[in-house]
């Protein structure tokens, strides 16, 4: 008895090669995604980082799990984690000047699932369209498992340069309390009275 049980055990250990998460994660993107169009072209503005310089950073949220992952992409690009591809068509911000500032992103998600238990795996097209950070309920990823969000768009206007270092731009200033304003002191003629007039 002892022995088959020995055996038993050797046979489930010779059977384990490993942790289920040892296996790399597939990241290439699937030829079916590929296949399918990506948005029309952005259409360039005379301000700004031009699109294909521009970076986007989009939140994923798996919520079986309730894991949530950044994805930094560049135009163009496309990234899968697990069974979910995002492809980020373009990025924008509103201009400094205009108020309320926003940020957005014309995003596609694909997801590999099944329409019905008895068919196979395949990809399919759950979102197209621009999502925004500051309104997220204007457009939403309508999907049972996936959240997908803008987070933030890495783009620059022009006369949007970097802060000047505090030392270059502060002068010493004294401790304690500022001065404060001088009240203007009477004139020497106007405190001595004048000489009685004789």
């Amino acid at each position: 008895m002892r022995s088959l049980v020995l055996v038993g055990l050797c046979l489930a250990l010779a059977a384990c090669k490993g942790e289920p998460g040892d296996e790399p994660e597939d990241k290439s993107i699937p030829q079916e995604v590929k296949a399918i169009a990506a948005a029309g072209p952005a259409v360039e503005s005379n301000y700004g980082t031009p699109v294909k310089d521009r970076v986007a950073t989009i939140g994923l949220l798996n919520k079986r799990n309730n894991l949530t992952q950044d994805l930094v992409m560049k135009t163009g690009e496309s990234q899968r984690v697990g069974n979910v591809v995002v492809r980020l068509a373009t990025c924008e911000r509103t201009l400094p000047w205009e108020s309320p500032p926003e940020t957005g992103a014309f995003v596609q998600v694909f997801v590999e699932e099944r329409a019905k238990t008895s068919e196979r795996l395949a990809w399919h097209q759950v979102f197209s369209g621009w999502l925004f950070k500051n309104s997220p309920s204007l457009n939403v990823v309508e999907h049972p498992v996936y959240d997908v969000w803008v987070k933030d768009c890495a783009m620059k206007f022009p006369g949007e340069e970097e802060a000047p270092s505090a030392s270059a731009s502060s002068a010493a200033k004294p401790a304690g309390r500022p001065a404060a304003p001088a009240s203007p002191s009477p004139s020497p003629s106007a405190t001595s009275s004048a000489p009685p007039a004789t």
